[in-house]
């Protein structure tokens, strides 16, 4: 797609359907699984959270009718339901009674939600980066996005799981609350579960005090495509705000912007339309617009989103630079590439000019210039351009061959996660007040969050962050969307699932979900530290932070999940403990 075409996109119609879609036929052979042993009717029990329940396989256990959750006021904890019938039912439901104490205090009925989880299309990591075609990898559906559906319609011999959500009150009184969960269904006996809650007596700080530095980078232009709406109209950001909503609700702390062309060569399936203009004028003079930047900015400043402005790229990864030319109206690439003269000629005008509209709107003391996983030569001539030009503007990249630790002073540095790294920078860079986070890309097979990775997983980025004293984590994307995401999160490049965690029209995802389980962990954390510091109980504090190194992995071992389970509980156990 060209730039003319990305810029003048118009109004379109959707390009696939949005609500009633059909999920793509099972391709594996556990379709053959045996149901005949199924009994007749509608089923239903809890299931773990820390699973992905096939959809073509008769689930062989024994129903589950009660759950337990637990956590403190303000926070938001999950369970799963799985519902399976070896003939079709029409119009299942789910319904959650109110919380009640057993002195009858009840908390309001609507703090619990159930959303049926749909089936994508995804793959497996193989050898993680790289091109792809779909036949040379093992393909599979997986249970990911939790669609708003009020009722869904069950297949034969197929499972459908159900997420609860319960967002706990701030000002609940703690205790141990009962609801009753109604399974129904049209012609069915209605099924009844027990969902147990106990309320914790600490209040979760509010994701925007957060100290985690959660960065998800967004792609806005991936929103106006699926949902056929013209490129930064007023209907765009209209769509954007309960999208980008999510993200604010999880803390995140950056905002995405481009400076020119496409800052990743069209490496994701919608192009990165132009947020800044630059043309070059009759005397060849530059003039740059900056209405689109100063809109997004300021729209996700709104959110709450307000750490930091990051702005990629000055080494786009083609090295291109492209400008509207006034005279002749065309628009022009040139290859410019850090060191060079073309590079100098065209960047020092643009960030003198740059430097000055930051300062007018108050931004320039969070913005970064940002760069991705360029070689350590092209580093070195875009940041020496940037000492000389513009030293006011801080400094931001991915880095997977050690960089960082020839640009010290960087205000933001992101490590791939696995690639090795120095405790004794991350202690001085935290001493100097400098941001410093590990990354997951199609690179590291564990922890991640693709589409066919352990739920589990996305907690345990959190705990990792916690135990090898990163200050977060930086993902590509939050919603740079495949062709159909709600369908196949398959790409032409990397393990399914890769550039997404959430899908469109704002619907959450079991990723999502445990990625803000993890964050609200790692918030707790923080809170039961200093308390337990405060209190001078060493031994808590060694137990906590023993179960807390134990997570310090980037490989797979056999006891991950159950050590990580673990520490959440001891987490709450401690939590209760100070309370008394």
């Amino acid at each position: 797609m060209t730039f003319a075409c990305v810029q003048n996109q118009q109004k379109q119609s959707t390009p696939f359907e949005l609500v009633n879609f059909e999920e793509l036929s099972d391709p594996t052979a556990d379709t053959l699984s045996d149901w005949s042993k199924v009994e007749n009717g509608l089923q239903a029990s809890f299931v773990t959270i820390d699973k992905r329940f096939p959809k073509s396989i008769a689930p062989d256990f024994a129903a589950k009718k009660q759950e337990s959750v637990i956590g403190w006021r303000g926070e938001r904890v999950s369970a799963q339901i799985l519902l399976w019938t070896n003939a079709e039912i029409a119009d299942a439901k789910i319904e959650i009674s109110g919380f009640r104490m057993h002195d009858g205090r009840d908390l309001p009925t609507d703090i619990a939600s159930a959303r049926f989880v749909r089936y994508v299309m995804t793959d497996e990591f193989a050898g993680g980066c790289g091109q792809r075609k779909p036949e040379d990898f093992a393909s599979s559906l997986s249970p990911d996005m939790l669609d708003n559906l009020s009722s869904f319609d069950l297949e034969a011999k197929k499972v459908r799981p159900v997420w609860v959500t319960v967002r706990i009150p701030e000002d609940a009184k703690p205790g141990n609350y009962t609801a009753k969960v109604q399974v129904k269904a049209i012609d069915v006996p209605t099924q009844e579960l027990d969902l147990s809650l106990q309320v914790i007596d600490h209040v979760l700080p509010k994701p925007s005090e957060w100290t985690y530095h959660l960065d998800q980078w967004q792609h806005p232009s991936a929103v106006a495509r699926v949902e056929g709406l013209e490129i930064w109209s007023d209907e765009h950001f209209k769509a954007l705000k309960p999208q980008m909503q999510m993200l604010a609700d999880i803390g995140q702390k950056v905002i995405t912007t481009t400076l020119n062309k496409d800052p990743w060569n069209v490496q994701t399936f919608d192009p990165y339309a132009n947020m800044i203009i630059w043309t070059k004028q009759e005397d060849g003079s530059w003039k740059y617009d900056y209405s689109v930047f100063d809109r997004w900015v300021q729209f996700m400043l709104d959110l709450g989103i307000n750490k930091m402005i990051n702005c990629y790229s000055i080494i786009p990864w083609n090295n291109e630079i492209h400008y509207q030319d006034k005279i002749s109206g065309e628009w022009v690439n040139v290859e410019a590439k850090p060191g060079t003269p073309v590079f100098e000629e065209f960047w020092t005008p643009f960030l003198k000019d740059f430097v000055e509209h930051l300062r007018e709107k108050g931004w320039l003391e969070k913005t970064n210039i940002a760069i991705d996983e360029r070689t350590k030569e092209e580093v070195d001539g875009a940041l020496s351009l940037l000492q000389k030009v513009s030293p006011e503007l801080g400094v931001s990249y991915a880095d997977n061959q050690k960089t960082y630790q020839r640009y010290p002073n960087s205000d933001d540095i992101s490590i791939a996660l696995g690639h090795p790294f120095s405790e004794e920078d991350l202690k001085d860079r935290q001493s100097r007040g400098l941001n410093t986070t590990f990354y997951i890309y199609c690179g590291n097979a564990f922890p991640n969050q693709f589409t066919f990775s352990d739920p589990a997983e996305s907690v345990l980025l959190a705990w990792f962050a916690e135990a090898a004293h990163f200050d977060g984590m930086l993902r590509w994307a939050f919603n740079s969307w495949v062709e159909n995401p709600l369908l196949d999160s398959r790409f032409r490049t990397w393990p399914a699932g890769d550039t997404y965690i959430v899908y469109p029209n704002a619907r959450s995802s079991i990723r999502y979900e445990r990625l803000l389980e993890g964050l609200q962990d790692y918030a707790k954390i923080q809170v039961v530290k200093q308390a337990l510091e405060h209190k001078g109980d060493r031994t808590n504090l060694d137990r906590l932070e023993t179960a807390i190194q134990k997570l310090k992995i980037t490989k797979r071992n056999d006891t991950w999940n159950q050590d990580l389970n673990y520490a959440k509980a001891l987490l709450n156990e401690l939590s209760v403990q100070l309370t008394q």
